[in-house]
């Protein structure tokens, strides 16, 4: 029987390499699910939401505009109008083009034409064919782009399609880099990116059937998240289950009770982790924006794939090769533990020592950076500002700005009763409003198309609107409502703050209900949250010094702060489980002081190594040049660091060690 007990991890290991074959490819597959569109994340109650579907009842046209603007310095050339006529000609016949197109239209300084082009669909392959078109036997000079929505979402598309294969790349070879460096071995770092693959291909392809069945939303965002997230937990877990692996191995001749032994002792933790990760990501389904609720189930799906892999395939694996994972630097059965004459031991020696110190110069670090975090600027930014590299859309969108009112080819649209028409008319000459015009009527309603003087993805135009809105609203009886692509903005926004509102209370009642249950405690789970708040804090303020004066960023998404309380709070939360549940392990025969201290030594030098490995596979997100995955990026990756040689190393062990078995109250070990 004993020589059968290969059997099990074998045919595991099979099943794992059989569902990472078939779920695969939906990696890949997942853009074709994606949507980039923020019109379609706002809730049925917003205002722009009821304007668009009220809109059906004067056109059922659906195009988006792209905006062709030509710009020659001296003076455009009756060329030059005879060409971009001649281009709108020939774009009629691109697929999803639909006529009729808009007439040249000059700029009154005379440096610039105009043409809108109404596209139909997913604009993305109809711009590109636009583009080509309009660069085919251009006169010296004359510079044209495709602007305008259309052109901003193909952009958009564009800017998420190397999401596939540059990001899982880059992620894939900081991971292997840094498991090479902390293992010292060639095997081991392949066996673990293997669980991280697999359980992309799981999460893939759940959240692919998921998406396409519309059961949730996903979005390029989402995505690369999800990529970054199950490689990023996938390999936490499994350098946790490694390193006890290891440690057991030392103790245990027999490499299949070993691997009993640390899987007994690891999956509590790494159980309560996923848990909370999971309970934590969950919350954004109580936001209002369909965005945001899609990428809940989506990370929950990604944290629990990263899971299933780490308790089954790496387990099977780990058994089969036994010590020789581990080649060159095989553990020996009766060889010493090093950890205990390492750095964190000295470290651990430093915390037992002088445990006041420095618990209060380590919050006071803290303290000094969350000072910064009014500094903070999220409160929206334009959609041009979205792109960290320069693209067409917002080149276009410069030219357009430069020689027309910003807000062409995206006025705001108000509907109102028809017998308010002259009233609401009258309302909309406000600042910031170029011209205002009756557009058609039906079912008794008005259309009025508002030309804004700022572009229309503008934070000045997202003002305009706000104002447009207090103004028609004011209108008797005119039941006015004002829609259009840059109410679509303000909307969501406004969306967004109503949701970090909600959202980040219920995260925090979450998670230190999961602490509760995991340590049997009130005191401990108290602490562990309120040093995880701290460090988010910093962490928001530090961000905020780099994004103004380092980076030069315009500004953030409101949903910025949202994203990275909820990934730091859970994720931060991660490594305090890890320590404290091998502190509580030890605490009951040790004593809490030596059990804080030996817990600290033994879980350093991994939990460091896994904050490390997390952080680096989070900062590939900036690769992607889009300024929300950016900001996400260095959030994350510098919120985990503080709180992986901060807060879990020096922070949390020595309030521990201070407080002593009291953190344990109100359970017995704390008598």
């Amino acid at each position: 029987m004993r020589r059968l007990r290969w059997v099990l991890p074998a045919l595991i290991m099979i099943g794992w390499l059989a569902l990472g074959g078939f779920g695969g490819p939906y990696a890949g597959k997942l853009s074709e699910v994606s949507e980039n569109d923020n019109s379609s994340f706002l809730p049925a109650s917003a205002e722009s939401t009821q304007v668009q579907e009220l809109q059906q009842q004067f056109t059922q046209d659906e195009a988006v505009p792209a905006i062709v603007v030509a710009e020659r310095e001296g003076g455009v050339t009756p060329d030059d109008r005879a060409f971009l006529q001649q281009r709108a000609e020939e774009a009629t016949s691109i697929e999803g083009v639909v006529e009729p197109l808009s007439p040249v239209i000059p700029s009154q300084d005379g440096n610039a034409l105009q043409l809108v082009v109404p596209i139909e669909g997913e604009p993305n392959d109809a711009v590109e064919a636009l583009r080509e078109v309009l660069d085919r036997d251009r006169p010296d000079g004359l510079d044209v782009y495709a602007a305008g929505p259309a052109g901003q979402i193909a952009d958009l598309s564009e800017a998420f399609g190397g999401i596939d294969g540059l990001l899982l790349l880059v992620a894939g070879a900081v991971v292997a880099l840094i498991l090479v460096i902390v293992y010292r071995s060639p095997l081991l770092p392949l066996l673990v990116l293997l669980s991280g693959v697999f359980a992309l291909g799981l999460a893939s392809l759940s959240v692919y059937l998921l998406a396409d069945a519309d059961v949730l939303a996903l979005n390029g965002q989402s995505q690369g998240i999800l990529f970054i997230l199950v490689f990023g937990a996938a390999t936490d877990y499994a350098l946790l289950l490694v390193s006890r692996f290891r440690e057991e191995l030392r103790d245990t001749e027999d490499r299949y009770v070993a691997i009993r032994k640390a899987l007994r002792g690891t999956i509590e933790p790494i159980a309560a982790s996923a848990g909370t990760v999971i309970l934590g990501v969950l919350c954004l389904l109580f936001s209002d924006l369909n965005s945001n609720r899609g990428l809940g189930p989506v990370a929950a799906i990604g944290i629990g794939a990263s899971l299933l892999a780490s308790v089954t395939f790496l387990p099977a694996v780990l058994a089969l090769f036994g010590r020789a994972a581990f080649w060159p630097f095989r553990p020996k059965h009766g060889s010493p533990h090093p950890e205990s004459t390492g750095v964190w031991g000295r470290i651990a020696g430093a915390v037992d020592r002088k445990p006041r110190a420095i618990w209060v110069v380590t919050a006071l670090v803290l303290l000094v950076g969350a000072a910064f975090l009014p500094q903070l600027k999220a409160d929206g930014t334009s959609q041009t500002d979205v792109f960290l590299t320069e693209v067409d859309s917002v080149a276009g969108q410069e030219v357009l700005t430069r020689h027309f009112p910003g807000g062409v080819g995206s006025p705001a649209i108000v509907i109102a009763n028809e017998g308010a028409a002259d009233a609401v008319l009258e309302a909309t000459r406000i600042d910031g409003v170029s011209s205002a015009e009756p557009a058609g009527t039906a079912g008794g309603l008005v259309l009025i198309e508002a030309v804004l003087d700022a572009p229309g993805d503008s934070e000045e135009a997202v003002g305009a609107v706000r104002e447009l809105r207090e103004s028609v609203h004011a209108v008797p009886d005119a039941d006015a409502m004002v829609g259009g692509r840059t109410a679509v903005t303000l909307d969501t926004q406004e969306t967004s703050k109503r949701d970090r509102a909600v959202i980040i209370p219920i995260v925090l009642v979450v998670v230190l209900a999961v602490l509760m249950l995991l340590l049997r405690s009130l005191l401990a789970p108290l602490l562990l949250v309120a040093t995880v708040v701290l460090s988010f804090a910093a962490t928001m303020g530090v961000s905020a010094l780099v994004f103004n004066h380092v980076l030069g960023f315009p500004g953030a998404d409101p949903v910025v702060p949202l994203f990275g309380f909820v990934f730091l709070v859970a994720l931060g939360i991660d490594y305090n489980i890890f320590l404290m549940t091998r502190v509580r392990e030890e605490a009951r025969t040790r004593g809490t002081r030596e059990g804080t201290r030996y817990g600290l030594t033994v879980t350093g030098g991994v939990i460091t190594s896994a904050g490390v490995v997390l952080a680096a596979t989070f900062a590939a997100l900036a690769v992607l040049p889009i300024l929300f995955l950016a900001q996400l990026a260095f959030i994350v990756a510098f919120g985990v660091l503080l709180d992986t040689l901060i807060v879990r190393s020096l922070l949390v062990p020595a309030l521990t060690v201070d407080i002593g078995k009291l953190v344990w109250w109100p359970s017995r070990l704390s008598r």
